[in-house]
């Protein structure tokens, strides 16, 4: 683990990053070292990066599901730095249903991403924010067999399932297909965790606050290893945040189509949180 005690408020202005990294140009501290990484965009699928904000604990709400707000000011600009610099944000059904997000880019400045709500079996209304009608491309992904029409500035991309299950596999294709090449995983956590388990994830930003909730929803649930040697082991580095602590970890070693040694002989797939 490499420590990096990163201040984002000195050295290069914010500013320019967003097109810096669509361009491929090298970034000024200390930008280089928190979003240096997502400029590649491989010739056989995006880049992936999924992010968590969550507390000391590993919790990212109470059992009520109460989240507002675990993180503070830097780790919520961070978050809106990582939709600034992506071409698309993609949340299950289930956030939208709990959080009701807009998923836009406003505590930084930036391009807003397109976004994209997984909903296998079609259960949203076009009355989430998510969905508002504000210019920026819209993308629901789901099943075939549950597949409607929610308004025709929607785009509905139809996907094959398993007991209204989509694979992230199928999900990242569809999505590089249509031109998007870097891409945010953003919640919630069963969605990220489908993403992680499946070794669709480039990166994994987890942005810890420092606090301890002692109960509550945990921000990764991924399927049981039997022992220490199943666990997953990644290079990775620390930023400071201000208060906050940000774990960036390095999964590209992993994205080269291989399932992961804990999910042996089971097919991941996103449910709807």
């Amino acid at each position: 683990m490499q420590d990096l005690a990163v201040e984002p408020r000195q050295g290069q202005d914010w500013t320019a990053v967003p097109q810096l990294i669509r361009s491929g140009g090298m970034l000024g501290e200390p930008w280089e070292s928190l979003f240096g990484a997502l400029r590649a965009t491989p010739a056989r699928g995006p880049m992936v990066v999924g992010q968590i904000g969550q507390s000391l604990d590993g919790r990212i709400a109470t059992l009520s599901g109460h989240s507002c707000y675990i993180n503070g000011p830097e780790g919520i600009a961070h978050l809106h730095r990582l939709r600034a610099v992506v071409d698309a944000v993609v949340v299950g059904a289930g956030t939208v249903r709990a959080d009701d997000p807009q998923l836009t880019v406003r505590c930084v400045s930036g391009p807003n991403p397109v976004r994209v709500v997984i909903d296998p079996r079609g259960t949203l209304s076009r009355s989430a924010r998510a969905f508002a009608c504000d210019g920026i491309r819209r993308i629901v992904v789901s099943a075939k067999r549950g597949c409607r029409h929610l308004a025709d500035d929607i785009e509905t991309i139809a996907l094959p399932d398993t007991g209204g299950r989509i694979a992230p596999r199928a999900i990242l294709e569809a999505l590089f297909d249509r031109g998007l090449r870097r891409i945010l995983i953003e919640g919630g956590a069963h969605t990220l965790s489908s993403f992680l388990s499946a070794g669709c994830l480039d990166r994994l930003h987890v942005v810890v606050a420092p606090m301890i909730l002692g109960s509550g929803k945990p921000g990764l649930d991924l399927p049981p290893i039997a022992d220490m040697g199943g666990a997953l082991r990644v290079p990775m580095r620390t930023h400071s945040l201000g208060r906050e602590i940000l774990f960036d970890c390095d999964l590209s070693c992993r994205t080269a189509g291989l399932r992961p040694a804990h999910d042996a002989g089971r097919r991941p797939t996103v449910p709807e949180a």
